[in-house]
């Protein structure tokens, strides 16, 4: 091979990079073109954030925690850290299927928690455990009780109807949401998680392949197009029932219906087992794929109930996380009851965890929202890079 080849085939290798990397760059935005500025902005600053850190993230930090309910300016994370959690998750639970009054009370709540969280510069994910709208039995699937309601509810289904209901209700609540500055809060929209398990409604043994694909696409599409929602970022989580990318994919609706994929993993993290090796090599699957289709990728659910391991947060959850090169935008622990004195996911001061969570937390890796900085803003962002 001449001198000339050779140079003109890494000039080639060169072209080829670099125009692969401008495709990718183009393929990483929200899949809905009209997405607030904002909340684009936040799209892109998760990804850029994911290249060294990971945000830490808690479900339900403000609204209430160990032993406490409403009270102002709390949360057990801060408590221990000083610092608020940089992603608090709420959850759509109660905007349907509930009593008119207790639905307002929850909509408000959710909705003064996604302002102050906006208005302080952290970010909110948003969960929902959908009571089924068929049938007795709430969320879970309860034999004898529970309704398979995803066919009834998609189009042409004699329920879909009454499901446009239900996401107007959440379409209209959405664009409700706005910060101090006046623009609608951005947040991560989780539904119909963990849907290769069997404990929802909305689970894999109640629910087809294509069924459950349209319901997906008919949200998305319903409330992007038809709502004007355009403050989502979609997330995809099932469980951790997969152990290939074929598997991950299995009830996956398409690129074009999702913005970030995720994982809810509570068994090899210390709940059934520790096999930490499978748990990182799963995310790795979801980090891979993102990366290449131009997604963000995240570890969506976890946790260890009453934290008996004091070493918890080092010892198994960085280390989970650190163990491949991987790009994970945040990760999110489950609840502290106010009343149940077992059901807790994150330390509160005295907790036999803390010290390892104290090291969790100053780890350059992990995130809080104190250290977001603009998060908003694409061209101001400050943050950790």
């Amino acid at each position: 091979m001449t001198k000339l080849q050779t140079k003109f085939i890494a000039i080639a290798l060169l072209l080829l990079f670099f125009f692969s990397t401008i495709v990718t760059a183009q393929k990483r935005k929200p899949i809905d073109a009209k997405a607030t500025k904002e909340t684009k902005a936040l799209y892109a600053n998760l990804w850029k954030l994911s290249k060294n850190h990971t945000l830490f993230g808690h479900q339900h930090d403000t609204q209430y925690g160990h032993g406490w309910f409403g009270d102002a300016n709390r949360s057990d994370v801060k408590s221990v850290t000083g610092s608020y959690p940089a992603v608090i998750g709420i959850d759509f639970s109660d905007f349907s299927g509930r009593s008119p009054e207790e639905s307002e009370r929850a909509k408000a709540d959710d909705r003064q928690t996604a302002i102050n969280t906006y208005n302080r510069g952290g970010v909110i994910t948003a969960a929902w455990h959908f009571n089924n709208p068929l049938s007795k039995g709430g969320f879970y699937w309860v034999d004898l009780l529970s309704r398979a309601s995803v066919p009834d509810l998609i189009p042409g289904g004699s329920a879909n109807n009454q499901y446009k209901e239900i996401l107007k209700g959440i379409g209209n609540w959405a664009n409700s949401v706005r910060g101090a500055d006046g623009k609608l809060v951005p947040m991560i929209f989780r539904p119909f998680h963990e849907n290769d398990g069997d404990w929802f409604w909305w689970g894999r043994k109640h629910t087809k392949q294509e069924d459950f694909v349209a319901l997906w696409r008919f949200t998305v599409t319903y409330l992007r197009d038809s709502l004007g929602v355009h403050n989502f970022i979609y997330a995809f989580s099932p469980d951790a029932k997969f152990r290939t990318e074929e598997q991950y994919l299995e009830r996956y609706p398409g690129d074009a219906y999702v913005d970030m994929l995720g994982m809810d993993n509570y068994g090899d993290m210390g709940r059934d087992r520790y096999d930490l090796p499978t748990a990182a090599k799963k995310l790795k699957i979801i980090s891979d794929y993102a990366i290449a289709h131009g997604k963000l990728a995240a570890f969506t659910e976890t946790g260890l109930e009453t934290i008996p391991n004091p070493t918890w947060w080092t010892g198994t959850l960085l280390k989970t996380m650190k163990m491949y090169p991987m790009r994970l935008c945040y990760v999110l622990v489950w609840r502290n009851d106010r009343s149940s004195p077992t059901h807790f996911y994150a330390p509160f001061p005295g907790q036999k965890s803390v010290p390892d969570f104290i090291q969790f937390y100053n780890d350059p890796y992990t995130l809080f929202e104190k250290d977001l900085h603009h998060i908003y803003k694409k061209e101001k962002f400050l943050g950790i890079f």
